[in-house]
């Protein structure tokens, strides 16, 4: 049984930084790209990064460039989403995929956690 759970969430205020961590089990994590995603209250689910399964490819979304940076231990199962000079639109619940890249900048995501929730006041 595949299991992914996600930690490391808070309430933080503007400009503080947070590490977010995606522990995984119950499957071969090196050969799964990793990604997070993100849903503020009322809105849908919105891509935040990706990492292939070795770790040496990344892609982001415009909104996080330059702040977020997405990484993984293959040796510890786990995915981090290190998230610097928080905005209070960066507020929302954090979830964690695993999947398998279709292409260029096209995935597929199997397996999804429950999310841990990210609040940046002003």
């Amino acid at each position: 049984q595949v299991q992914l759970v996600e930690s490391g969430g808070g309430l933080v205020q503007t400009g503080d930084s947070l590490r977010l961590s995606c522990a995984a089990s119950g499957l071969t994590f090196s050969s799964y790209a990793m990604g997070w995603f993100r849903q503020a209250p009322g809105k849908e689910r919105e891509f935040v990064a990706v990492i292939d399964s070795s770790g040496g490819g990344t892609s982001s979304a415009d909104s996080v460039k330059g702040r977020f940076t997405i990484s993984r231990d293959n040796a510890a199962n786990t995915a981090y989403l290190q998230m610097n000079d928080l905005k209070p639109d960066d507020t929302g619940v954090y979830y964690c995929a695993a999947g398998i890249r279709l292409g260029e900048r096209r995935y597929t995501y199997h397996w999804w956690g429950q999310g841990t929730q990210v609040t940046v006041s002003s």
